[in-house]
């Protein structure tokens, strides 16, 4: 519905700053306590079954019975309402349910700050500034733990039968847990669908990363409706890829290469570990994988003598590094994981880095997960390169499709 202009003209002709406005006792906390009053009197007419001021349809029909005030806070601040009331007591609004004593654009509000990694003091404070509400951190607690049976219905929900693509990893976040701090892992599986889209199949949260536990979330993914995965981007955990074949025994298993240069560089000196990093490139970038094998000697040959753990690392993985090397270049951006489970895992240590020790597993949980509904919400096309790389899995994977 459209408001039109000769009544706009009429509320705003005494307006003449931004407080007449915005400000305590504005017109717009002026307007939003009148439209709530009048569609609370609206509730309590279709609740009685006749409008104020009408006669009764019989003297036994219940009646209105005066009013109660009650003090509501929204993003506008704090205002004083009157709440119609009935004879018998049943009446129950909607607008503003008993017990409730904020309108829903301040818990969104309240919501969207968190979701973004601000604490609850930073919260508090920028209520307050902005809006000249006073929250309590009870209050932001009770708002924000309203999302978990949202979360529950989420991480149950059915799946699809077939993704082209699952990256599978994890973060590790600091719990307290029996009065002692302790780092806990969050596992994350984001699929790729048969149209090219992101989507987060679940979350799960372990005191470690391990494949016993990756084990149980591959059975839980596959119990939820999926039939199967072609390939499967993983990190270099021991027997990871033997959980994944022992669910998904048709799945490839790609181990992620940014995990593999990551973990090649961990122990090399500041002054060397550009020249490494370039010198493993020519082994991942190579055209082939026999050319990639010829890279990993070379590299071998000139670094084994100060850093021999890094080429053995790659050559114990080389079954799960290889397929990579099956796909022409536009197909290996797609299941590049730098360009899907590295930029989401980014985005979420910014969140999380604000919130040094979560005081519960679902205050982790829940924080991740505002967070990741933040960060979908980007994820509005296709991965790049999508429509060459489904034709090829659809001749690699024949049938399966």
């Amino acid at each position: 519905m459209k408001i039109s202009k000769d009544i706009l003209d009429e509320l705003l002709k005494d307006c003449k700053t931004a407080p007449d406005l915005f400000g305590e006792g504005g017109i717009l906390k002026q307007l939003t306590t009148a439209l709530v009053e009048r569609a609370l009197e609206a509730e309590l007419s279709t609740h009685l079954g006749y409008e104020k001021h009408e006669r009764k349809p019989n003297s036994g029909t219940n009646s209105r019975n005066g009013y109660s005030t009650k003090t509501i806070q929204a993003e506008f601040g704090s205002a004083e309402i009157s709440i119609p009331r009935d004879r018998h007591g049943d009446f129950e609004p909607q607008l503003v349910r008993k017990g409730q004593n904020r309108l829903s654009g301040l818990d969104d509000k309240i919501i969207s700050l968190y979701a973004r990694g601000m604490s609850v003091r930073d919260i508090q404070a920028q209520l307050e500034e902005m809006y000249g509400v006073e929250v309590s951190p009870t209050l932001i607690s009770n708002v924000t733990d309203a999302v978990l049976d949202e979360v529950k219905q989420w991480q149950n929900r059915p799946l699809n039968a077939v993704y082209p693509i699952v990256f599978m990893d994890c973060l590790v976040v600091k719990v307290r847990d029996s009065g002692k701090v302790i780092n806990k892992s969050l596992y994350f599986a984001l699929g790729v669908n048969i149209e090219g889209d992101k989507e987060l199949l679940g979350m799960w949260i372990s005191p470690n990363e391990g494949a016993k536990f990756w084990l149980s979330v591959l059975t839980e993914i596959q119990n939820r409706g999926v039939k199967d995965i072609f390939i499967a981007c993983v990190d270099g955990l021991t027997g990871f890829p033997n959980a994944i074949e022992t669910v998904f025994p048709k799945t490839q298993v790609q181990l992620c290469i940014v995990h593999m240069v990551r973990n090649s560089v961990a122990f090399v000196s500041w002054q060397q570990r550009k020249q490494v990093c370039a010198d493993l490139k020519a082994i991942y970038s190579a055209a082939t994988e026999s050319e990639a094998e010829f890279n990993l000697e070379l590299f071998a040959e000139k670094w084994d003598k100060q850093y021999p753990s890094i080429s053995k690392s790659w050559r114990a993985h080389w079954q799960y590094i290889i397929p990579f090397f099956a796909y022409p270049p536009e197909i290996r951006k797609v299941i590049y994981t730098t360009n899907a489970i590295e930029s989401m895992n980014s985005s979420l240590r910014k969140v999380i880095k604000s919130q040094q020790i979560f005081p519960t597993d679902e205050a982790a949980f829940k924080l991740v997960y505002l967070a990741m509904r933040n960060i979908s919400k980007k994820w509005t096309m296709p991965i790049k390169d999508w429509k060459p790389a489904l034709n090829r899995f659809a001749i690699e994977f024949e049938g399966r499709l």
